[in-house]
């Protein structure tokens, strides 16, 4: 399946579009995305082939002192049986 417009990718955006909206080099980005994801950017979601990226923008915030709101990370499949 075809990765839409830059303009149109919606929450889950491709790493080069993550990159665009930041103003960094696709390929600095890739290592300085890996740096970052120790510290609590989301992580490229399996399901949905990006970065979720409303957890983006609050990572960014909490990063600069914009935010005091803790967002938690995803922590694995639900399991509704299990109630």
């Amino acid at each position: 399946m075809p990765r839409r417009a830059h303009e149109d990718q919606g929450l889950f955006p491709c790493e080069a579009e993550v990159a665009r909206r930041l103003s960094q080099d696709p390929a600095a980005w890739k290592a300085k995305a890996i740096i970052l994801e120790r510290d609590g950017l989301p992580k490229i979601d399996p399901l949905f082939g990006g970065r979720f990226w409303p957890g983006v923008v609050a990572f960014l915030n909490r990063r600069y002192g914009l935010s005091r709101v803790e967002a938690s990370a995803l922590d694995g499949q639900e399991n509704l049986d299990a109630f």
